[in-house]
């Protein structure tokens, strides 16, 4: 009777612990004050999924847009179409994948040439080779175009001269005057995303400050208003994006002056340092000594140094002497990194301010990718950093992301977004999405 009794109590004190357990609310999902039925994302080749050092169609099919559309599906969001490669062309402009890695723990990659969506090469005279793509011809919410500045969005010619660009358009090139502004605008659309102006200071940079130029800060300024401007003339509401610290990324920080220096010297004792062609003013270069504040560019052919140049005087070791020093486009150097970070921070103060200005939701990509590089990241159970491969974020190129970095940026994207609007977006599962693909 006793162990009857003993067990009438234990079974009623669990039903008694079952009655008193806290209820768990979620708020029902909500678009808040904005309208996602049609979102298009404007922006550059990180809007476009571009990944890998090219645009393929598993890269896409991972852009943060379209992880965001996915997203907002719970809250009303429509169809979200990409112009994506067909399977049979997958590897759209080709990329690079990871093949192994040397006996020095450096990695191998190898470009991918197979099964391309290349449909011809395009002389532009007093421009260069442009490639072509095969044609897109269906619906587009994701307007992204590798390699487009804000400084070429009312440029009409450019669709002839971005074979990107000019895959989207309906005429085959050299016959396009359509600009990106009245490109992305044609069409009636509920709210957007913004993230150009990324090239505008990129490009200069990657090309170690001999192969482009720096967007005019008042002509940045400009045109970033009359985008915008555009973009909300029918009340659509928004969220953009602040530029990065473009010196920051692997591409700048993964080969640096002492790992090279350190390995010639392992050869050669007597070697003091490495010579470059610095930055003297706007428009002369002259060989110095480099230091740890000169950045060296991720595709720099280490194996070049102390090979034999051919000079007036003799047969000389490339990057050792004054008069064989390393090339321009592999090095950004220091004045050249302090007039790119003053250009960013100055288009980042308009970007802010038209923001504020207009009622938009604001991403600072800036300070959030700065404080990962400083700090780390730590979501989804995932430790993650900005280091070239391990890092998980960057793909093999240094420059973009890999599926699981465009995840995190999404979710940022959404945070802003719920924040500005009060919708409550569900954000995406980070550990879903892959990080650097190993062989």
């Amino acid at each position: 009777m006793k162990f009857l009794k003993r067990h009438i109590y234990i079974i009623a004190g669990l039903f008694l612990f079952a009655a008193c357990k806290p209820e768990v609310k979620t708020a029902p999902l909500t678009h808040g004050s904005a309208n996602f039925s049609r979102f298009i994302a404007v922006g550059n080749s990180l809007t476009a999924g571009y990944a890998d050092g090219g645009l393929y169609l598993d890269g896409q099919l991972n852009s943060y847009p379209s992880i965001m559309a996915n997203q907002m599906q719970s809250v009303g969001g429509g169809a979200f179409n990409q112009p994506l490669f067909t399977a049979a062309q997958a590897n759209g402009s080709g990329y690079l994948q990871l093949t192994g890695f040397n006996a020095d723990g450096t990695p191998i990659t190898t470009p991918v040439t197979t099964d391309l969506a290349i449909r011809g090469i395009l002389p532009v005279p007093g421009f260069g080779n442009v490639t072509l793509y095969t044609k897109y011809t269906g619906d587009i919410e994701n307007y992204g175009v590798p390699g487009i500045k804000l400084l070429n969005i009312t440029y009409a010619p450019y669709g002839d001269l971005n074979g990107y660009f000019e895959r989207l358009l309906p005429n085959d090139a050299p016959n396009n005057t359509t600009d990106y502004l009245d490109f992305i605008t044609a069409k009636p659309f509920t709210f957007f995303s913004d993230w150009l102006g990324n090239n505008d200071a990129l490009l200069y940079a990657t090309s170690g400050g001999a192969g482009d130029v720096l967007t005019d800060e008042t002509t940045f300024a400009q045109l970033y208003a009359l985008s915008i401007s555009r973009l909300t003339a029918n009340g659509a509401k928004g969220v953009v994006a602040t530029i990065p610290d473009v010196t920051s990324i692997p591409y700048f920080n993964t080969v640096t002056v002492n790992a090279i220096l350190a390995g010639v010297q392992k050869l050669n004792p007597a070697v003091q340092g490495l010579y470059i062609n610095a930055l003297v003013s706007g428009t002369t270069y002259a060989p110095r000594l480099a230091t740890a504040q000169d950045l060296i560019v991720l595709t720099f052919p280490t194996s070049m140094i102390g090979q034999p140049v051919t000079t007036p005087y003799g047969q000389l070791p490339y990057g050792l002497t004054p008069y064989t020093p390393i090339d321009n486009q592999y090095v950004l150097d220091a004045n050249e990194v302090a007039l790119t970070q003053q250009h960013v921070l100055s288009f980042n103060s308009t970007i802010t301010s038209i923001a504020a200005a207009n009622g938009l939701a604001v991403f600072d990509a800036y300070t959030f990718l700065d404080n990962i590089k400083q700090n780390g990241l730590v979501i989804d159970g995932l430790n993650l950093n900005s280091n070239y491969i391990s890092g998980g974020l960057f793909s093999l190129d240094g420059v973009h992301l890999t599926p699981r970095g465009y995840a995190i940026v999404a979710n940022e994207f959404i945070k802003a977004i719920n924040g500005k609007y009060g919708s409550n977006i569900p954000l995406a599962n980070v550990a879903s999405y892959r990080g650097v693909k190993f062989p």
